[in-house]
């Protein structure tokens, strides 16, 4: 692949790994961020990782102008779009800012690439959008009911996407569903870097391991699972920035909208993820057991062979995979913390 690629959202987590894979991969690479939740100094280690300097335009989707000037700068290939608000809990509390930004900002970039005809996207959705599981594993094809606003926003831009395939015969788009992205770069110099307490299960992990929070909360341990705490489909984030280069390649002969799972196909429980890091850090991680979270589910994990069939893509690293790396990078952030 030697075309530009635009990548919103490209310094955050899952945006920065996919943007070293895609540069590895012979891509140019221009990223748009806002920069509200992630760091410019992100860039230049994804350019330290890659072995090139990486462009990026610090603005916000939502700017119709600023995207103009964007695509008028060069003809690009296609958009991998990441930018978004994505923490389920202040949905809840703020739904018309994560309509406003989500969705709004979808919008402006759709009508943006349809004016400086660009008609292949790739764009970051979410298995939220399926809501609480009725059958397992889950499959493309299960009945959508997101149950926060969240999961409601990534559903609403896939219907928009669908739209505009359905009304424009050139357009494609993959929308990938993500299970839970965790792990890091293998270097240990790019990673998740949430802002004050993590809302997700492995960052709390390694905040615990080195010392910046004393202890996990467990919600939950009368689940019908195997140790009684909430199963989840865990992916390291290179198999999945993996992913969205297979995607990109795999768009040519995949006409209209098509939406594709993203996950190792196995669950894995509170408790193991903690035994495992345990293992991965040789530190104790202490935690207690709190009632189970409204909204929580017993287990959810996917059938990934979709992913397999139209885009030649499957996760290669496991759980332990997973915790070494995020390790590593725990590690690294933390001796720098000032360079972040």
């Amino acid at each position: 692949m030697s075309d530009w690629i635009l990548v919103t959202g490209g310094t955050g987590y899952i945006g920065s790994h996919t943007c070293v894979e895609l540069m590895q991969a012979g891509c140019e690479v221009c990223i748009v961020d806002s920069l509200v939740n992630s760091r410019a100094s992100v860039a230049a280690r994804i350019g330290r990782l890659a072995g090139r300097g990486v462009e990026l335009q610090t603005g916000d989707v939502r700017d119709r102008a600023f995207l103009d000037r964007v695509f008028s700068g060069r003809r690009y290939g296609a958009v991998i779009h990441f930018a978004g608000l994505k923490a389920v809990g202040e949905s809840v509390s703020m739904p018309l800012k994560y309509h406003d930004v989500n969705v709004g900002g979808t919008l402006r970039l759709l009508e943006s690439m349809n004016a400086h005809g660009v008609e292949r996207i790739v764009f970051s959705s979410s298995a939220t959008v399926y809501g609480e599981p009725r059958s397992l594993p889950l499959v493309e094809e299960h009945p959508l009911a997101p149950a926060n606003p969240y999961g409601r926003t990534k559903l609403a831009i896939e219907q928009m996407l669908g739209d505009m395939a359905s009304s424009r015969s050139g357009f494609q788009a993959v929308m990938l569903r993500y299970f839970n992205p965790v792990g890091a770069h293998r270097s240990g110099i790019l990673g998740e870097e949430p802002a004050g307490t993590p809302n997700n299960l492995m960052p709390y992990v390694s905040q615990v391991a080195v010392g910046r929070l004393k202890e996990l909360a467990v919600f939950g341990n009368d689940y019908p699972t195997p140790d009684g705490t909430g199963v989840r489909d865990y992916v390291h984030v290179v198999d999945l920035a993996r992913a969205h280069v297979s995607a990109l390649a795999a768009l040519p002969r995949l006409p209209g909208a098509t939406r594709v799972n993203l996950g190792t196909g196995r669950g894995h429980s509170v408790l193991e993820v903690v035994a495992a890091f345990e293992r991965a850090s040789g530190r104790p991680i202490p935690y207690r057991i709190e009632p189970r979270r409204p909204g929580d589910v017993a287990a959810s994990y996917t059938d990934p062979s979709l992913a397999l069939r139209l885009l030649g893509w499957r996760a290669e690293r496991g759980l332990d995979d997973m915790c070494r790396d995020a390790w590593r990078w725990q590690q690294w952030s933390a001796a720098h913390a000032s360079e972040l």
